[in-house]
Order: C-alpha cells, then sequence, then structure tokens
C-alpha cells in the first residue's frame, strides 16, 4: 500500500497531543439510501458479523439490504433533528466540552477530533485533522466503556488501517475500556441519584447492555464480564441489592442464540410478576442513540405496560453532562 502524500516536517514545530474520540456511527440523513450505505458498512465488519464471508454476502446483500433500511429509515426519522442525529449532535458538544476541560490541565497543544467508526466523519479523517494539527502522540478513545471485539477491537481495526498509510505514526495509546473506572461508575451513579430526586424510585433498576452473540463470549470476547462489573459496582454505589438492581442484553439480530437475559423478555416477565415501577439506564451508551431513545425509551416501555407495569421510566445516556465529561477527562489524563 502506497504512503499517502507528503508529511511536512520542521525541526521547529511544537509537537501536539491528539485525542480521537470514537463512536459507532450514523447514517448521513434518515433516508433508505443513506441507511442502506451505513448498513452496508457497518455489517459487513466481520467483527460484527462471524459468518463465512460468502454466506454472509448472500443474506446481506439479497435480503437485509433490500428489506432493512426503509423500516431503519423511518425509525431514525422519529429521532432525527436539525443538529442531524442524536449521536452525532450529542458527540459534536462531548468533543467541544472534552477538549475545553483537558486544556485546563495540559500545557502543550491540544486537540480533540470526532470520528465514527462506520459512516462520517470517519476515523481516517478525523486522525487526518489531528496529523495536519501536527498531533505526534495519540490516544484514541472510543466511546466503549465495556470492551467488545465487535466495538473497540473494530475501532482498532481502522485506526490501524488507517495509520499504514502514515510515513510517520505517532505515539499510539488505545483506551479499551473502562467499565470499572472509578470516575465513570460515579458519573452513572450520580445519574441515577438525579433521576430519582426528580422523579422518585422506582421498584426495580434495569441495566440494559447492547447484546453479542453467545459464541462471541464463547469463543473469549471478554464483554459480558465487563458488563456484569459495571453492574456490581453500580449496586454498590447506589446500595441497592440483587433484586432491586438486574441487568439485561438488547438489540439481538438473528435467531442466533445473543447473550442472556433479554432485556425485552425481562420486562414482559416482570411486568406480568406484577412489578409495577421500573427504570432503565443503559450504562453501555454514552450518548443517547435510535437504540436507547427508540428501542429502549418506546419499545420496551409498550412490552412492560402492556404485560401490567404501571411506570416505566428511561434515564438518559450521560450524553455531555458536566459528571461524564469530568469522567473522561480523568480517563484521558491517565493515558496522557
Amino acid at each position: 500500500m502506497p504512503y499517502s502524500a507528503k508529511q511536512t516536517f520542521e525541526h521547529k514545530q511544537e509537537p501536539a497531543v491528539g485525542i480521537l474520540l470514537t463512536n459507532l456511527g450514523t447514517p448521513d440523513a434518515p433516508t433508505p439510501a443513506a441507511v442502506r450505505t451505513y448498513l452496508k458498512e457497518f455489517l459487513w465488519d466481520p467483527r460484527v458479523v462471524e459468518q463465512p464471508r460468502w454466506l454472509w454476502w448472500l443474506i446481506l446483500n439479497g435480503i437485509i439490504l433490500n428489506t432493512r433500511p426503509a423500516r431503519s429509515a423511518a425509525l431514525y426519522a422519529r429521532v432525527w433533528s436539525d443538529e442531524g442525529s442524536p449521536l452525532l449532535a450529542t458527540g459534536k458538544r462531548q468533543r467541544e466540552k472534552l477538549e475545553a476541560a483537558l486544556r485546563k490541565h495540559i500545557a502543550q497543544p491540544l486537540h480533540v477530533e470526532l470520528a465514527m467508526r462506520y459512516g462520517n466523519p470517519s476515523i481516517r479523517s478525523g486522525l487526518e485533522a489531528l496529523r495536519e494539527k501536527n498531533c505526534s502522540s495519540i490516544v484514541v478513545l472510543p466511546l466503549y466503556p465495556q470492551y467488545s471485539a465487535t466495538t473497540s477491537g473494530s475501532t482498532f481495526d481502522a485506526v490501524a488501517e488507517a495509520l499504514k498509510t502514515w510515513r510517520r505514526v505517532p505515539q499510539l495509546q488505545f483506551i479499551d475500556a473502562y467499565h470499572d473506572y472509578p470516575a465513570y461508575i460515579e458519573a452513572l451513579a450520580e445519574s441515577v441519584r438525579n433521576h430519582w430526586q426528580e422523579h422518585g424510585q422506582a421498584e426495580r433498576l434495569l441495566l440494559s447492555y447492547h447484546g453479542i452473540p453467545e459464541s462471541y463470549f464463547n469463543n473469549g470476547d471478554p464483554y459480558p464480564c465487563h458488563c456484569r462489573k459495571t453492574t456490581r459496582l453500580l449496586r454498590e454505589a447506589l446500595g441497592l441489592d440483587e433484586t432491586q438492581l438486574q441487568m439485561s442484553f438488547q438489540s439481538r439480530f438473528g435467531k442466533e442464540p445473543w447473550v442472556q437475559p433479554y432485556t425485552d423478555e425481562t420486562l414482559e416477565r416482570w411486568g406480568k410478576e406484577g412489578v409495577e415501577s421500573v427504570d432503565v439506564i443503559c450504562p453501555g451508551f454514552p450518548a443517547d442513540c435510535l437504540e436507547t431513545i427508540e428501542e429502549i425509551g418506546m419499545e420496551n416501555r409498550d412490552i412492560f405496560l402492556e404485560a401490567g407495569g404501571k411506570t416505566y421510566r428511561y434515564i438518559p445516556a450521560l450524553n455531555d453532562s458536566d459528571t461524564h465529561i469530568r469522567a473522561l477527562t480523568d480517563i484521558v489524563l491517565s493515558q496522557i
């Protein structure tokens, strides 16, 4: 692979620190065409779907990309705003606030860029922007608190693929997970406490994480273990027992078994068992997106209420809250 265009270098240049803040991604617009482009990139990643390539190509191009884009586009349209998708709009605010916070602690020039694993702005463009600002040291912070090969692992692949074309590779630090980082746990706990102060405490608090296929875990992906540790630490921080605070996994796709328990089945069972009120938070999502707003905030709410539940409240993601930015600042500073 040829190297990219000539890179300027002068001895008098002051080196800068770069932070690449990444998330999963979003379509460019809530239209079937844009969603199809996004899904094609996302679902063709072998880290995400570990099917034999020839078989998955037939399923993806013959079925999924002909049926799912229109349905997903309609869902995206429900959460879209003038700023675009909620994930991208929040990401821009997180980038701005994180850069301002870090500059209070670091004397040398520092720059933060936002990038998406799939879609725009791309990881390659984010890295190029940092290179243009003379960042000789780069910290990559994927906004996935719990490590999975499908998320953090795939992000590393994209970073490495981009850097293969650089003549001068920067000093690189990659934060693979922060599921048990104290400032992150405290940010979650404060979010829950603030919600309770305003709305009262429900009978149960459910922590819903995005799921992965069970086979991925059996083959060595530590993601479910990271989720369980986050759950235990948050339970201890809030002073709850194992009945009051439980965890589950959402967003399963296809017929293959995924890690359990499932969020929708848990909420349906609770409703039928007489649990009247539930608060739900998604610790694996540092920014609200389609999966939290629509799937958790709407679909699973209907499941719980139709099963007999009385009160269902979704606690928003940490987004660009002050406690979240402080936690991300601490995590980055621990690497610099």
